[in-house]
């Protein structure tokens, strides 16, 4: 029922793992012996020319002027690193808006690999490297942004292999963030209600999706965040499945929802536009064949939802 490329990212099919997140070796560097490093640059992460996460050695020339490694956790039986060497500036670098940065980098020290987009990436890889991409992206942008203590303002430092911060005035701990997010199918008489954002590509549409706020329920703010943008009511949520989604440090819970009214009444700030498809539509759009919606992109969740609603065979669990 579940394509790999969202096994990668929904955290599923990983019966036998291969990837452990060893949080008991955290406490010392004692595993920096024989560990490989995934290193980060700006978000992007090391890929090789056949697609797959490119690992180095502990001490590449690469990683001169990168922070010191965080660690990932023991994949196949040896520890596994990232290393944010977001200092290194390429020659004649172009800067770039668009959606998703189409170009890639590559480091005079390493051979036989780029920095990628990981948005664009993330068909491609195995769950076990979904993982540890996703891991690597969001620890590494979670360090670049949170370098001052946030109860004295003072400068913080890593411990615990990465996965704290500790501020050095007054002794404060600070762990990684992620930020639930609902993402929502919903639906109504056969007919699915998608939406695009402003700043979007021509043509992509998506499920409603939003951040879940302080003191509210999964059910509550799916109910909340599709009536705030459309004006539509729902009734029944169903939870599905869930999606680590590191741009930059969100959990997104998708979810089905029933529609209780039709008409829509746009919020502006938040969507462009939004309508109903029918199940023939649904159709179109994922065999490329619609007029005015694209098939959604592999990986992100809102495709793999889409897919197993027009297939019949997405699996819940419900709540009122």
């Amino acid at each position: 029922m579940t394509d790999e490329w969202m096994l990668a990212f929904a955290g599923e099919g990983n019966g036998a793992r291969s990837f452990d997140r060893a949080a008991h070796l955290r406490g010392d560097g004692a595993w920096q012996a024989g560990a490989q490093v995934l290193p980060v640059w700006r978000g992007k992460l090391l890929l090789d020319d056949a697609g797959n996460l490119a690992w180095l050695a502990p001490g590449h020339p690469a990683l001169e002027d990168a922070l010191p490694p965080m660690l990932l956790g023991v994949l196949h039986g040896r520890a596994v690193a990232t290393q944010d060497m977001s200092a290194w500036a390429p020659p004649n670098m172009a800067e770039t808006q668009l959606f998703l940065d189409p170009t890639e980098q590559r480091h005079p020290e390493i051979d036989g690999a780029r920095f990628a987009e990981l948005r664009g990436a993330m068909a491609a890889l195995s769950p076990a490297e979904g993982e540890l991409a996703a891991t690597a992206r969001a620890l590494t942008g979670w360090h670049a942004t949170h370098r001052f203590c946030a109860a004295c303002g003072q400068p913080s430092e890593p411990v615990q292999s990465g996965w704290q911060r500790r501020c050095t005035a007054c002794g404060a701990s600070h762990f990684p963030r992620t930020d639930p997010v609902v993402i929502m199918l919903v639906e109504r008489e056969d007919r699915l209600l998608l939406g695009r954002s402003p700043g979007w590509p021509e043509g992509m549409y998506s499920c409603l999706a939003g951040f879940i706020e302080p003191g509210e329920t999964v059910e509550a703010a799916v109910r909340r965040e599709v009536f705030e943008e459309t004006a539509v009511r729902t009734g029944e949520v169903r939870h599905i499945v869930s999606q680590p989604w590191p741009f930059p440090a969100s959990l997104m819970l998708g979810c089905a929802a029933e529609a209780l009214t039709d008409e829509i009444t746009l919020d502006t700030v938040e969507l462009e536009d939004a309508l109903w498809v029918s199940r023939s539509e649904v159709a179109q759009i994922m065999g490329g064949e619609h007029p005015k919606i694209r098939p959604p992109r592999k990986g992100p969740i809102a495709g793999w939802l889409i897919a197993g609603w027009l297939s019949g065979t997405l699996g819940a669990t419900s709540a009122r």
